[in-house]
């Protein structure tokens, strides 16, 4: 491992001041040094990387790799530097989800269709020219409901308009669910909106009409089949038009165990077929306090592990590889910020439709600039280690939770974490698979169960460190800038090792891995060579958690 002298100095996320390269120059920077490109073609505006769509950019054609160079949500390395934002200004829909219930508000709750102010095209406006100079880390601007941005035409291209025409810099999304999208691909098209999401959860009828209700198309509210045979040929449709015009799609599609999780299979090789750049699929949110009607019924959503495997599948499906987004946080219709944050109470009314905003163009580029000097930074260190995850997968992996608060860096309190980053790590080996969110442990400044606390007092902290340690029960290890004793000792009761570091989150996962890996193996081997009486009676030493080789990761 090189010595910590060595690599760049570690920069906080929300300090890194934000500079624009050229888009040219970005992609450029952006492509990784150490991975290798697939073999196989993809159609389209497919790419050619087996773990593109954000851990790498080689293979791709160089203006796919312009396009994602700074988008967090087609970029897995991207989205630790650049933050996103959603704009609610489409408030109807055209069709009904069984999971989705856009007439429930909080402000406390991320989850698709929830906002706590509609918009007017001019007031998202201000709020867009504020954020972006405030937050100069974002990077692109998207309209994703709270309805259905192409049933409010008229709303979401408006404001695609005026942020084109004012903010120039920043990449424009859509996101819908496909019934009306052929409708205004030229339109799409026109306003240079280089990347478009579309939500398909089926491709079979018989499994649509277990997911919607009803669709309203050319008039009429159709039901059953029939609804979902016209949306699923019209998402088709307008996915294969987007297609042929070089724009990049995402196919977000929802996992509902029992309904569609084996169908989603089937989805992702079909619209890998059609040049689909990227494939999300994502866990059902179906608490019943949403008031969805999975939520009502008691439809559960899948675990982190269900999710895990049925990507590994969509993936590798049939030996060709789909790029698979392991990093979506399922915003909100008003989320701003890194994904994973959401600033959006710092900029309320009064921030932005109080006397004029001027747009800072030049403290936007020099603050990109600067975040693509440290990526550049933390490349050259993968580099140097020779860390992959592009080559050969290790025979032997594991998983590893990481406690980050972005910038590429462990870097976070395991007591302040709210979510954690889940790597599959091995020898020169590091490769983000998944996020968790979990609930805060400490609600101080800086310090958490530092004295040795038993983390079970009357707080109830017990019980959200048993939660933590569970949702994280696949992990080897979790990886912290500083961790207690009290949560120490829960992790380590549950097989999983805590590790205190402040460093590149690449290099320190390989490592830990490579060695973690070694450690389960030996273990695996000791258990099979094991063959008297004594020794097997013999009580054995805890592995430090699971091999994710042998457990089918």
């Amino acid at each position: 491992m090189t010595p910590q002298s060595a690599r760049p100095a570690p920069v906080p996320a929300r300090s890194i001041p934000l500079t624009v390269l050229s888009p040219a120059e970005a992609a450029a920077a952006s492509a990784p040094v150490a991975a290798a490109p697939s073999p196989a073609s993809s159609p389209a505006t497919g790419c050619a990387s087996t773990q593109g769509c954000g851990t790498s950019t080689t293979g791709l054609d160089p203006a796919i790799a312009e396009k994602v160079a700074n988008h967090p949500c087609y970029s897995q390395e991207a989205h630790q530097y650049y933050a996103r934002m959603h704009v609610p200004v489409a408030p109807g829909c055209n069709i009904q989800c069984n999971y989705c219930n856009r007439k429930f508000d909080c402000a406390n709750e991320s989850r698709p269709g929830v906002t706590s102010k509609l918009l007017t095209p001019e007031q998202a406006l201000a709020k867009v020219k504020r954020v972006a100079s405030e937050i100069k880390q974002m990077s692109v601007l998207g309209v994703a409901g709270p309805g259905e941005p192409l049933a409010n035409a008229g709303r979401t291209f408006r404001t695609m308009e005026l942020v084109a025409r004012e903010c120039p810099d920043i990449k424009l999304c859509v996101s819908t669910n496909g019934l009306a999208l052929v409708d205004h691909v030229d339109r799409i098209a026109d306003l240079g909106i280089d990347h478009v999401t579309i939500t398909i959860n089926m491709i079979d009828p018989e499994v649509g009409e277990r997911i919607y209700p009803w669709v309203a198309f050319r008039g009429k509210r159709h039901t059953g089949r029939e609804a979902s045979k016209i949306l699923v040929e019209r998402q088709l449709e307008g996915l294969a038009a987007l297609t042929e015009r070089g724009i990049l799609c995402k196919v977000n599609s929802v996992m509902i165990p029992g309904v569609n999780d084996e169908h989603l299979v089937e989805v992702s090789r079909t619209v890998r077929g059609m040049g689909a750049f990227l494939h999300n699929v994502m866990p059902l949110v179906s608490a019943p306090e949403h008031g969805t009607h999975y939520g009502l019924t008691g439809q559960r959503g899948p675990t982190p592990q269900e999710l895990k495997a049925l990507q590994d599948r969509c993936e590798g499906d049939d030996g060709a590889q789909m790029n698979m987004m392991r990093h979506c946080r399922q915003c909100r219709a008003d989320a701003v910020g890194l994904l994973g944050e959401d600033r959006g109470d710092e900029f309320g009314p009064e921030t932005y439709l109080e006397g004029e905003v001027t747009y800072d163009l030049a403290g936007r580029q020099e603050a990109h600039a600067a975040i693509e000097r440290w990526r550049s930074d933390v490349r050259a260190t993968r580099e140097e280690l020779r860390i992959s995850a592009g080559a050969a997968k290790p025979e032997r992996t594991v998983l590893i939770a990481v406690a980050t608060k972005g910038g590429g860096v462990v870097n976070q309190h395991f007591g302040h974490a709210e979510e954690f980053w889940i790597y599959e790590a091995g020898e020169r080996w590091a490769r983000l698979v998944g996020t968790r969110s979990v609930a805060r442990y400490c609600e101080g400044a800086s310090e958490c169960d530092d004295e040795g606390e038993s983390g079970k007092g009357e707080s109830g902290k017990g019980s959200v460190l048993d939660r933590t340690a569970s949702m994280l029960s696949d992990c080897a290890a979790v990886l912290c800038s500083r961790i207690g004793n009290g949560p120490r000792e829960t992790l380590a009761a549950a097989g999983i090792e805590a590790v205190e570091c402040y460093d590149i989150i690449d290099s320190v996962v390989a490592t830990e891995g490579a060695r973690l890996a070694a450690q389960g193996a030996q273990q695996t081997a000791d258990d099979l060579f094991e063959d008297t009486p004594d020794e097997l009676s013999a009580p054995r030493p805890r592995s430090a958690g699971p091999v994710a080789a042998e457990v089918g990761s």
